[in-house]
């Protein structure tokens, strides 16, 4: 049960599964599914086989990077069938993936794994995959299973051997680690952004997002005049707020940060300069009330567009994990996490940051900013620029012309071919190309296409 917590089981999750993930958010791996493989593994002991019927995530998912590397280190030998079917995909992807083994019970990728603990095994770790096919029906899938029978049934099983990276499928390419990094948070390594952000996440789309600012404002009184009208009713009553607050969604759409102000009886206020436009969609402006009251996450937002007079650009990416490849799109407005869905929460890679804003913000957020008490620095950093300049001797390289150089390579179609695999684990790499010629073309493209999609 999802809401039921598991002392022991999660402390064993966290003691194999996190503890060996290169995952910030290790939160996936305690999902049901994922607790059944590792309260199985437990109860089995040192001999003995698991057999499963799963969602597929776990063969690719970068939080399960440590899941792997267990599996791969406690069974003698797994078997995995993967009988696809991720229906969170799209167009030709989606097609390929073909039918939902659980038809209308699913989107997820499905396979069945035999796990096998064979203490008289010369070897471990020894796995073994078989793709079911493109392009084939639910009952074409399920003929093939009944056909199959057991384990011995599939006579062309691939050998896997793990990356170093925990990578069973569609492993790493190991050139793309030679070249820098995007952005670093973790400040380990050189990168050629300072700083970047996620888009802002509000959890209550339908109220925080209108291509009206009339109707915005409109909804976001209606729905501030009844949280307040909520705050009255309940004056800091504890134990009744999360059980008899009104629930009506065409009232109030609520969130565990918003009943918490309900219960410290914090009333709110309109504020018209918190109507700003956004990038909500892909080339879809729209009106945004942006405050981090009626927002769940504004991130670091605030640091690169401060105000709705402010200049800037980002280039936003997706997240990791996303299921539909890999795009870019710059921006001047704040953008939504959720820029294009299915793609991961989209990060945002800025060309200035505001430093007086972050200030300011703690205070009130929608103040109206004091110009000459915002300082604006390059989100870029001086290695970075240092790291494109030392491969270019003589060239007049500016921190402006690098940010549209990375905007151009990230549009290559070989730089999005070749690195497919990694673009899809981790945030990109920009390499150098070879000439300082080529460098300009990158460059003087990226700045173009900037234009148009702007």
């Amino acid at each position: 049960n999802k809401n039921v917590s598991y002392t022991v089981l999660d402390k064993n999750i966290e003691s194999t599964y996190a503890v060996r993930s290169s995952a910030r958010l290790t939160k996936s791996l305690y999902d049901s599914y994922i607790r059944a493989i590792r309260w199985a593994t437990d109860r089995v002991g040192d001999a003995g086989i698991i057999g499963f019927v799963t969602n597929a995530g776990f063969l690719e998912s970068n939080s399960a990077d440590g899941l792997r590397k267990c599996l791969a280190d406690e069974f003698s030998s797994l078997y995995i069938f993967h009988l696809r079917g991720n229906q969170r995909t799209s167009g030709e992807t989606s097609r390929k993936e073909g039918g939902k083994i659980f038809g209308s019970g699913s989107r997820a990728p499905i396979a069945i794994s035999i796990l096998v603990k064979n203490p008289d095994a010369q070897a471990c770790g020894q796995i073994y995959f078989h793709d079911i096919g493109d392009y084939l029906s639910r009952e074409q899938k399920l003929e093939k299973i009944a056909d199959y029978a057991s384990v011995q049934g599939i006579e062309q099983w691939q050998k896997i051997v793990p990356d170093e990276h925990g990578d069973w499928l569609n492993q790493r390419d190991n050139s793309f680690s030679d070249h820098i990094v995007l952005g670093d948070k973790g400040k380990s390594e050189a990168s050629i952004f300072s700083e970047y952000s996620s888009g802002v996440k509000t959890n209550r789309d339908a109220w925080c997002y209108n291509y009206s600012d009339i109707s915005l404002a409109e909804n976001i009184k209606r729905m501030i005049e009844n949280y307040n009208c909520e705050v009255d009713r309940f004056s800091g009553d504890k134990k009744n707020a999360t059980l008899a607050i009104d629930r009506n969604p065409e009232s109030i759409s609520w969130s565990d940060d918003l009943v918490s102000e309900l219960v410290k009886g914090r009333k709110l206020e309109f504020n018209e300069r918190a109507i700003v436009p956004a990038l909500y969609r892909p080339f879809s402006k729209c009106w945004l009330y942006f405050d981090k009251k009626l927002n769940n996450s504004i991130y670091k937002i605030p640091v690169i567009y401060p105000a709705s007079s402010v200049e800037n650009l980002t280039i936003c990416i997706p997240g990791k994990g996303g299921d539909k490849g890999f795009s870019a799109l710059i921006s001047n407005l704040p953008h939504d996490l959720n820029l294009a869905p299915g793609m991961g929460g989209y990060q945002g890679f800025p060309l200035y940051l505001y430093d007086g804003a972050a200030r300011a913000s703690k205070n009130d957020l929608f103040d109206e900013p004091i110009e000459g008490d915002m300082r604006r620095r390059d989100a870029i950093t001086d290695v970075g620029l240092a790291h494109f300049q030392a491969a270019y001797p003589g060239e007049q390289i500016s921190k402006e012309d690098l940010f549209y150089y990375v905007y151009g390579i990230l549009h290559s179609r070989d730089y999005r071919e070749l690195y497919a695999d990694n673009l899809s684990k981790e945030l990109p790499r920009i390499p150098a190309v070879k000439k300082g010629t080529d460098f300009w073309a990158f460059s003087k493209a990226g700045r173009a296409l900037a234009d148009l999609h702007l």
